[in-house]
């Protein structure tokens, strides 16, 4: 059995913890036969464990602690600590890890529900899980979420070399707003949300890159969001943003004119990779 979780994008500018975009880049989970400890190969960093505290492990663990132990092959594209679900991906595999090891049938608001417990907020959970486009509020420990479609485009990644944790890019966001400036952001989420629906992409880029959330308070952590932006609007893309807590920065733009960005910002940093990508449709499959 396979368990395919995509990559996800966060925020979308001013969807801040409420709006994500999944990706086609994608963790590949492999259940092998039972065995008696936990065993997951992979060729990734020597700092991911290979034992029952990979994060996989311990997640389904928290689901089903008498799990019966198996070998596990994890693969995966999602680069880590650059902004793209890299965790949510696997926190999610591990719900799913549990669900079917563990016969819990869970529902797709189940495993979103338990997702967002972990992760702490469901924008990259939820597109993990249901795929597309999806906007989700988590208050008063009740989850929410819409589902819909995001409209054909390319989208292409400029992911830095260097990481960026999540914690170190919080740190820099505000404690507090002021009434006027939390309406004036809202009402740019809003129109971008409401752009995205009706399949206007060039007016949903435009409200992305006037995010007040927190991309002026990240800019100085990721330098080359205003290059990339500016490189964007010079050749007809529909808008860049920053990629959930950064440093990856996407940009979203017709297919005819992809080959052609993805060349500008391959000189902007040659450490860096820029990589074409689609929405993936699906989220969370198992086979």
């Amino acid at each position: 059995m396979k368990i395919r979780v995509p990559a996800t994008s966060a925020n979308l500018g001013p969807g801040f913890d409420s709006c994500g975009i999944a990706l086609s880049q994608y963790l590949v989970i492999e259940i092998a036969s039972a065995s008696p400890e936990w065993v997951v190969e992979h060729d990734l960093s020597d700092s991911i464990p290979r034992d029952e505290s990979n994060l996989l492990i311990q997640t389904a663990l928290k689901l089903v602690p008498d799990l019966t132990p198996h070998r596990i092959k994890m693969s995966t594209d999602i680069p880590v600590a650059r902004g793209l679900g890299s965790s949510s991906s696997v926190i999610v595999a591990g719900i799913e890890l549990a669900n079917r090891l563990g016969n819990l049938n869970l529902s797709i608001r189940e495993k979103l529900e338990i997702a967002t417990e972990i992760e702490g907020h469901p924008d990259n959970v939820a597109p993990a899980i249901c795929g597309s486009f999806v906007v989700a509020s988590y208050a008063d420990e009740e989850v929410e979420y819409v589902k819909h479609h995001f409209p054909e485009c390319d989208v292409v990644a400029f992911i830095p070399s260097e990481e960026l944790l999540t914690s170190a890019s919080r740190g820099v966001l505000p404690n507090e707003f002021s009434y006027q400036e939390a309406v004036k952001a809202s009402s740019i989420a809003n129109v971008m949300i409401a752009a995205v629906l009706n399949g206007n992409l060039p007016l949903a880029g435009k409200m992305m890159e006037k995010d007040l959330f927190h991309e002026k308070h990240r800019k100085h952590l990721v330098p080359h969001l205003a290059e990339i932006r500016s490189i964007t609007q010079e050749m007809g893309g529909y808008g860049s943003y920053l990629s959930g807590a950064g440093p990856t920065v996407l940009t979203l733009l017709a297919p005819d004119k992809s080959e052609q960005i993805a060349e500008r910002l391959k000189e902007l940093d040659s450490n860096a990779r820029v990589e074409i990508l689609a929405i993936d449709q699906e989220g969370l499959q198992v086979y």
